[in-house]
């Protein structure tokens, strides 16, 4: 499916890309900058692996690591209208991602207060990546605002970082190391 021989074309020097359909836009529109997003989101979730490689669910976020291959590939290629096949992220991967919240979530005691992030350094990085992904998120529903985009891929990145909010408590030995927002304790 992808062969690279060679790594620069010079094709982007003028400020423009290369869309999957062949269609050249410049490197700031808001397709884009949606999948940059979701390319800095898999970056952030391989220096969790890297720098934690006993973070929980590891093997998981390595599978969602592709996924997100998946998720750019979709916003790399605009929606024909009538479309029925290409790579297009699926309900099934929420889904997936939905299981995996809950099997994680259900040892963990419930809330009363927000949650800061930091704790353990794998929990750190998790809030680090759960904020990427809100951010890719944020990126995917401006897009939305002027072209099509598959819903499937804001249902994915919603829950998504809510599974790396799930993944960051049980970092914090099962959210009992978790550090608490305390309402104005510094006032």
């Amino acid at each position: 499916m992808v062969f690279l021989s060679k790594i620069y074309t010079k094709s982007g020097d003028d400020g423009d890309t290369g869309l999957g359909d062949g269609t050249r836009v410049p490197k700031d529109s808001p397709r884009v900058a949606a999948y940059g997003e979701v390319d800095e989101l898999n970056s952030t979730i391989g220096l969790v692996l890297a720098t934690c490689p006993d973070t929980p669910a590891a093997d998981e976020l390595r599978a969602i690591q592709n996924d997100l291959f998946d998720v750019g590939g979709d916003l790399c290629f605009p929606i024909e209208e009538g479309e029925t096949g290409g790579l297009r992220v699926t309900p099934e991967q929420a889904e997936r991602l939905e299981r995996l919240i809950d099997r994680w979530n259900e040892p963990l005691e419930p809330l009363r207060s927000f949650v800061l992030p930091g704790g353990s350094a794998a929990s750190a990085w998790l809030h680090l990546a759960r904020t990427v992904c809100r951010r890719a998120e944020r990126a995917v529903v401006s897009l939305g605002h002027t072209e099509r985009v598959n819903p499937h891929v804001v249902i994915y990145l919603n829950r998504l970082s809510d599974l790396l909010f799930v993944l960051a408590r049980v970092a914090n030995a099962n959210g009992t190391a978790d550090v608490l927002w305390v309402p104005g304790r510094n006032r």
